[in-house]
């Protein structure tokens, strides 16, 4: 154990006299506390699984089906790729809008379609580094492949389409 030593030099009238005085070190972690204070309760579990566990399950279930998202996309061609890419990027547009208008609408789709976006241009892009198409080459034809897309209303435009027109047939059936 360490001490610490002081040296103080008292300067009296009729004679000088040192003393020493020694402290103990203070201990770094106090291994006794004399706190009482708030006590926690412990919440009551109601899965049987273990926290770690269930993480641990939880994301080994979401890799398993993003493997098979990926396998699916695999299995598409080039061009059903790129189609499917279009859709996804109007109906990304049309939650946008959804957004912006303050309508209901699911906030885990933004990042759904743009993980499943980024998803089909990677099978895209593995697929012309095994035919041996550069960067460079590949960023020439993306960009050709953008300005030849024809801009069509989103699958979830014509679904909503789809939707009040079937409703206006009815209302128009309970009219006559």
């Amino acid at each position: 154990m360490l001490s610490l030593t002081l040296n103080l030099s008292l300067s009296s009238s009729s004679s000088s006299s040192s003393s020493t005085l020694s402290f103990p070190p203070k201990p770094l972690f106090l291994s006794k506390s004399s706190f009482n204070g708030i006590q926690l309760r412990h919440r009551t579990v109601l899965c049987s699984i273990p926290s770690t566990k269930r993480t641990a399950s939880v994301s080994v279930v979401m890799m398993a089906k993003r493997e098979q998202e990926m396998e699916e996309i695999r299995k598409l061609s080039t061009e059903q790729i790129n189609e499917e890419v279009v859709d996804l990027k109007g109906d990304l547009l049309m939650l946008r809008l959804q957004k912006s208008a303050r309508n209901d609408f699911k906030s885990s789709e933004f990042s759904r379609m743009r993980k499943r976006i980024a998803r089909m241009l990677t099978v895209k892009r593995e697929r012309e580094i095994e035919e041996g198409i550069n960067k460079r080459l590949s960023r020439k034809l993306d960009k050709k492949w953008k300005k030849n897309i024809v801009v069509r209303p989103s699958p979830l435009l014509l679904k909503l389409r789809a939707e009040e027109a079937a409703e206006e047939a009815a209302e128009a059936e309970k009219a006559a």
